[in-house]
């Protein structure tokens, strides 16, 4: 969250989860075809709710629910991180694939755990 943060789109977070969701949504099309709308559409969802939580708790009037809204996110990234490591262990993806997202995963964590506790400490 660096300079003036006018909306959630100014946010280094939210920037990073959006990056996110193309990549995932690439790599979900690597899926058998039988499990694109069973392993495929809970993967998409977790990676859509991400920034979307982002994006809403930002919205939102108190710092409280911003709060909330970050934690969800976060719940989100396990969520997605759990799903994909499901889906090597299936066989369906290769361990390299996810390994590279998970760089960028990690990153994200690292960005919502430093804004709560920005959001937490500030007056």
């Amino acid at each position: 969250m660096t300079g003036q943060v006018r909306d959630f789109r100014d946010l280094t977070t939210w920037q990073r989860a959006m990056d996110l969701v193309p990549e995932v949504y690439r790599l979900v099309k690597k899926l058998p075809h039988e499990e694109t709308f069973a392993l495929g559409a809970q993967i998409r969802r977790a990676v859509v709710s991400i920034p979307a939580n982002i994006a809403e708790g930002h919205a939102r009037q108190h710092t409280k629910e911003f709060l909330q809204h970050l934690s969800i996110a976060r719940g989100s990234l396990a969520e997605l991180w759990t799903l994909l490591a499901a889906a090597v262990r299936l066989g369906y993806l290769g361990a390299e694939m996810v390994e590279r997202l998970e760089e960028r995963m990690a990153e994200i964590r690292k960005l919502l755990f430093g804004l709560s506790s920005r959001l937490r400490t500030r007056p």
